[in-house]
C-alpha cells in the first residue's frame, strides 16, 4: 500500500511581514511562489510557503549533487526529530513549528525531496537564527 507523506510546512507569513513593514517585502510576497514538491507514486506532497526560501535554494543552497542522498536523509532525521519535539512543546518553544513533519526513514523519497526538505531546515536556520541541537 502506498504511503501518504504530506508535509505543509508554514512559516507564519505574517511574522516574516510583521518584522518588516515596507512595501518591498509584499511586493516580494507576491512575486515568491510556493515550493511545491510532489510525486504521485509515493502520493506524497511537501509545500513549503515561505517568503526567500525560493531564493534560497537558487542562491544560497548549494546544488542538489554537492551531497549524497545518503547524506541528506541522515540529516533529516536529525532534524526532523527536532522539529517534532519543539512541535510538541509549543510553550517551550513557541507557534512556529505548527505541522508536524511525518518523515519514515523507511520510504525512499529520492534525492530531491530530501535536498529541499534539508534546505528548508538551512533556511530556518538562516531566516530565523533557529539553532537545532547538535548531534553531538
Amino acid at each position: 500500500m502506498k504511503q501518504l507523506f504530506y508535509i505543509l510546512l508554514i512559516s507564519v507569513i505574517a511574522y516574516s511581514c510583521g518584522n518588516s513593514k515596507n512595501t518591498t517585502s509584499k511586493r516580494q510576497l507576491s512575486e515568491e511562489e510556493a515550493v511545491v514538491i510532489s510525486n504521485d507514486s509515493l502520493e506524497y506532497e511537501i509545500i513549503i510557503l515561505d517568503l526567500g526560501f525560493n531564493t534560497y535554494l537558487n542562491s544560497i543552497a548549494r546544488p542538489a549533487n554537492f551531497y549524497s542522498q545518503e547524506y541528506y536523509e541522515i540529516k533529516n532525521i536529525f532534524y526532523v526529530t527536532e522539529w517534532n519535539i519543539r512541535h510538541d512543546n509549543p510553550t517551550r518553544y513557541g507557534g512556529f513549528y505548527e505541522t508536524r513533519i511525518d518523515y519514515q526513514q523507511s520510504i525512499d523519497y529520492g534525492l530531491d525531496v530530501n535536498y529541499k526538505l534539508y534546505n528548508y531546515f538551512k533556511f530556518c536556520e538562516y531566516k530565523y537564527g533557529i539553532r537545532f541541537r547538535s548531534t553531538r
